[in-house]
């Protein structure tokens, strides 16, 4: 018997069962549509904003580079989540292989990291752009714009992938119900049997680096604008100015606020539950904003949209004549 029990402690975990929401889960064919219409809108302003920036050249300046590949990453991080997370709505709890939830946790970070940075970077180009306007042109140039992203990508890369091999070095012996809708760091640090002390240290390091470093950079860009808004002489172009400023923060806000709850705390054992609630802040709300508030808003956005409407208008009138 103690021969048995000795065996079986030692088997490692195969597969792991995402718990999602199971207080809710008679709501589950409401929550189910209200996440794809989301999911759906998301994808569809992001990729809008990808293809009209590439395809209008009038759009091709850093500032809309740097948002299209922004929209990319965006389109990449929900993708990572979302199905997964519809088919928990509807089907309730779902299996996930031990392989697949490192790779859904790899992405879920890596392309998660990437967007705090690009946020950063666009911060950056933003000041550029309003408190250094003669300067702008030759500083963000596209060999600027390409070294900024691929920085921002390998940073990420080699972080994430570090944790992710300490993540992997981890043993797992049960339980293996994951009490959150994806595989994140949180759960899974929880739900394993070897000492973890020094993996959640790292963790929290990690997320402290990537956020607050990104945050820093971002607070001191749009103090700098802000400054420079309050000199301007016109009142009108002060309010449009703080209009599109506070719309920005207030995704700022959402984003960063929500991620310093989950990560940045030294023990991640603790307010477990609570994440999945701030986790959907990041996954749902402020994917299907940032189209929004980034480039739909935008007149350029606008009348590009409205010109290519008009070409295929007259390419379809064309077509049937």
């Amino acid at each position: 018997m103690e021969l048995t029990i000795e065996v079986r402690n030692e088997t490692t975990i195969q597969e792991f069962i995402l718990e999602g929401f199971p207080a809710l889960q008679y709501l589950g064919n409401i929550f189910f549509l209200v996440h794809l219409l989301a999911y759906l809108a998301s994808i569809t302003g992001n990729v809008v904003i990808i293809i009209i920036t590439w395809v209008d050249h009038r759009l091709q300046t850093p500032m809309y580079i740097l948002l299209s590949i922004f929209s990319f990453s965006e389109c990449c991080f929900i993708t990572t989540v979302i199905p997964k997370l519809l088919s928990i709505f509807l089907s309730g709890r779902q299996t996930i292989s031990f392989t697949a939830c490192l790779i859904q946790a790899f992405s879920f970070l890596f392309f998660g990291s990437i967007i705090f940075f690009l946020m950063a970077v666009m911060s950056l180009d933003r000041y550029l752009a309003i408190c250094k306007p003669l300067h702008y042109p030759t500083i963000m140039n596209p060999k600027t714009c390409f070294l900024l992203v691929t920085a921002c990508c390998a940073l990420a890369f080699t972080l994430i992938t570090g944790l992710e091999v300490k993540i992997f070095q981890l043993s797992f012996c049960g339980p293996h119900v994951i009490p959150h809708f994806l595989c994140d760091l949180g759960p899974l640090i929880h739900l394993s049997c070897s000492d973890t002390s020094s993996t959640e240290m790292l963790t929290f390091v990690l997320a402290l680096v990537i956020l607050l470093t990104s945050l820093i950079i971002t607070i001191i860009a749009y103090s700098n604008i802000v400054v420079t808004i309050m000199r301007l002489p016109s009142a009108r172009g002060k309010q449009k100015a703080f209009s599109t400023c506070s719309s920005h923060l207030i995704v700022l806000s959402l984003m960063y606020g929500s991620c310093v709850f989950i990560y940045v705390k030294p023990k991640q054992r603790n307010r477990l539950d609570s994440n999945r609630e701030a986790a959907l802040v990041n996954t749902v709300v402020t994917p299907l904003l940032n189209p929004v508030i980034y480039t739909l808003r935008n007149k350029q956005v606008h009348q590009a949209l409205r010109d290519a409407l008009s070409r295929m208008r007259l390419q379809k009138q064309s077509f049937e004549r």
